[in-house]
């Protein structure tokens, strides 16, 4: 986000109805990145899981939005409290605001940047999901959703975000979401693994993904809607800036995804489907920090080592023994994390802000700023992550029964199934009835 728009000021301005379009669209595209991270997270599940898969993004929208519109909003963008959070009487249940009171020194209404921020609360969550496939109670992951939410999301947008926020005044820069989105998510993730612990079966049997397609799918629609998440996050583009951080955003995902290529050719020998999804995306979130203060040439060194270094995190998990089931920090912590440090190398000082980074001219200190909220962001939504699930766990159980982890959570939970394969096409596969549909759906879950 830019700095010096994020509060309601007394400078006056303009409404752009230009601007306002323009972001109004941008809140759109962010809006599909969730339904796209749905696709993406439930092609590569087993077939008994995918629709609780594409609920647990789902799920995110509605539960997001109304916590967003009764006091999210305010505890993320009002009035500076201390550094640590906001608050703003109007902004309680988005019912103090006028319809065309703008946004600080933007030119676009308080409820455009309203709706354009509850796109990024809903989706941060969401990542957090793919970290956890298989094997959490539904009811018990929605809980979660709306305490993480509360108690890690908003406060720590308002730290990065919100003008008075402690990393915001400390001038760490993250354009669009590398450390309040990104790492957040990814160490939050890490944190509930600790409780919940491995999918039965995890190192023994195959776990692989169902649907290539479906993943590709989902990886384009989110690389699709990104160009909202990073080019809107300058809210107009009367400077260009909106402009730099789209090219930049193409630059770098392309650049991940032909370096994750090369390194699983040179690793593995082959160049796979779900190796270029997964390198595009971790391009995305690498980028997504940086967007708006680098050069192309910078986003494309920084897609390269984020391609690499998250190419290479994935198989953490097999050493460590922690089960990612989607490789939520391999790719969005460790994607985070290299995008956020990676400004202070590559910052030019010459788009979003005048921080250069050391290859620039500026030394360390950027990079030491960089730093400061990338363990900042970490290590608290690491632990409050961990205490949550930990609560949740002891009152309700986290983790579904072992006889429905086997047999799938979409039946158990939402009592449906993603496929039928028990004679919807109405040929020898129907005459031959449900016998021959649970042999295809053991053949595929294998």
């Amino acid at each position: 986000m830019p700095p010096g728009i994020l509060t309601l000021a007394a400078e006056k301005a303009t409404l752009s109805p230009a601007n306002t379009g323009f972001m109004l669209i941008a809140s759109a595209l962010v809006m599909v990145m969730t339904p796209g991270l749905a696709f993406f997270y439930g092609g590569m599940v087993r077939v008994k899981s995918v629709l609780n898969m594409l609920m647990m993004s789902f799920i995110s929208l509605g539960i997001v939005t109304v916590l967003w519109v009764l006091y999210g909003f305010g505890l993320a963008f009002g009035t500076d409290q201390g550094g640590f959070i906001g608050w703003d009487g109007n902004f309680a249940g988005l019912s103090g605001i006028g319809l065309t009171q703008l946004w600080g020194t933007s030119t676009i209404p308080v409820y455009v940047f309203a709706a354009f921020q509850l796109m990024f609360a809903i989706i941060t969550p969401a990542l957090i999901s793919g970290a956890l496939a298989d094997r959490v109670k539904f009811t018990a992951w929605a809980l979660f959703i709306a305490l993480w939410v509360t108690v890690v999301y908003f406060p720590v947008a308002h730290w990065v975000w919100g003008e008075g926020g402690w990393l915001f005044e400390l001038e760490v820069i993250d354009f669009a979401g590398g450390t309040a989105v990104h790492i957040n998510a990814g160490a939050a993730a890490l944190g509930v693994l600790l409780v919940v612990g491995k999918r039965i079966g995890f190192k023994k049997d195959p776990m692989r993904p169902h649907s290539l397609p479906l993943v590709m799918l989902g990886a384009g629609l989110l690389w699709f809607g990104w160009f909202g998440f990073n080019a809107g996050s300058w809210l107009g583009n009367d400077d260009g800036v909106g402009a730099v951080a789209f090219v930049n955003t193409q630059a770098a995902t392309a650049a991940a995804m032909l370096g994750w290529l090369a390194y699983e050719k040179l690793r593995h020998g082959s160049f796979t489907t779900l190796g270029a999804a997964s390198g595009a995306v971790a391009g995305l979130v690498a980028i997504t920090p940086a967007c708006g203060s680098v050069s192309p040439l910078g986003a494309l060194a920084i897609g390269v080592i984020a391609g690499v270094l998250c190419a290479m995190a994935v198989n953490l998990k097999y050493k460590l023994g922690y089960d990612d089931s989607l490789d939520v920090i391999g790719v969005h912590l460790v994607g985070g994390v290299a995008g956020s440090l990676l400004i202070g190398l590559f910052a030019t000082g010459g788009v979003q802000s005048e921080a250069k980074g050391l290859f620039y001219g500026g030394g360390f200190s950027q990079l030491g700023k960089q730093t400061v909220g990338v363990v900042c962001v970490l290590l608290y939504s690491l632990v409050v992550s961990y205490v949550l699930a930990k609560a949740i766990d002891l009152v309700m159980g986290f983790r579904v029964g072992e006889d429905d982890e086997i047999s799938g959570i979409d039946q158990a939970a939402h009592a449906e199934t993603a496929y039928d394969f028990t004679g919807a096409g109405g040929g020898s596969a129907a005459r031959r009835g449900p016998a021959l549909g649970e042999a295809l759906t053991k053949k595929v879950d294998a």
